[in-house]
Order: C-alpha cells, then structure tokens, then sequence
C-alpha cells in the first residue's frame, strides 16, 4: 500500500491497519515446499571479496 501522500503519521497508521484488515489473508505454503524457497538468494562471492 503506498501512504506516501499521507503526511500525518496517525491517518497514515489508520490507513495501513484498515487496507490490512480488506486484504485478503495470505495463502498457506504448499505441501512439501521448503520455508528456503521464499528467502533471497546469496550469489557466490569471489574468492577475496568481503560480503559485508
């Protein structure tokens, strides 16, 4: 939900929690789908570079 016009902080919260109560509930995970599956995926680093 984009709230960025929204300037005050209280009217933008009411907004959030009402678009999130409309929203339909999120759909369960398939059986037999790993919980790995929605993770961002980390490219192999070259040999020498830092990763943070």
């Amino acid at each position: 939900m984009n709230t960025k016009h929204i300037t005050d902080k209280t009217e933008r919260k009411e907004a959030k929690r009402a678009a999130r109560k409309k929203a339909a509930p999120a759909a369960k995970r398939a059986q037999g789908v790993s919980r790995g599956s929605m993770k961002k995926k980390v490219q192999k680093m070259v040999k020498g570079q830092r990763k943070r």
